[in-house]
């Protein structure tokens, strides 16, 4: 799920990039690339929430670590990513 959610981020995330560039109101497709982040990371708090419900310490000790440091990873740059047209736009205005 939270790799499914994950790609919906990234292709919101391209789709306001594009939007930005052509021109377009750009702030709901910002909107849901931030969104989908947010529910990426949910998701992936659910999944590590069941594995610690059945013990399953095994892949908790396997996941945990790399995953811990990808998804902040990706968050900054989701973050930095949808608001940068929003930095652009205000920084084109001065």
């Amino acid at each position: 799920m939270w790799l499914t959610i994950g790609l919906l981020a990234i292709v919101a995330t391209f789709i306001n990039l594009y939007m930005y560039a052509t021109g377009k109101d750009y702030k709901l497709a910002m909107a849901m690339g931030l969104s989908f982040t947010a529910l990426t990371l949910c998701a992936e708090y659910s999944l590590i929430s069941q594995w610690v419900e059945v013990k399953d310490w095994a892949a908790l000790e396997d996941v945990v670590p790399g995953m811990e440091r990808a998804l902040w990873f990706l968050t900054i740059v989701s973050i930095l990513l949808n608001i940068a047209p929003m930095l652009l736009e205000r920084k084109g205005k001065k």
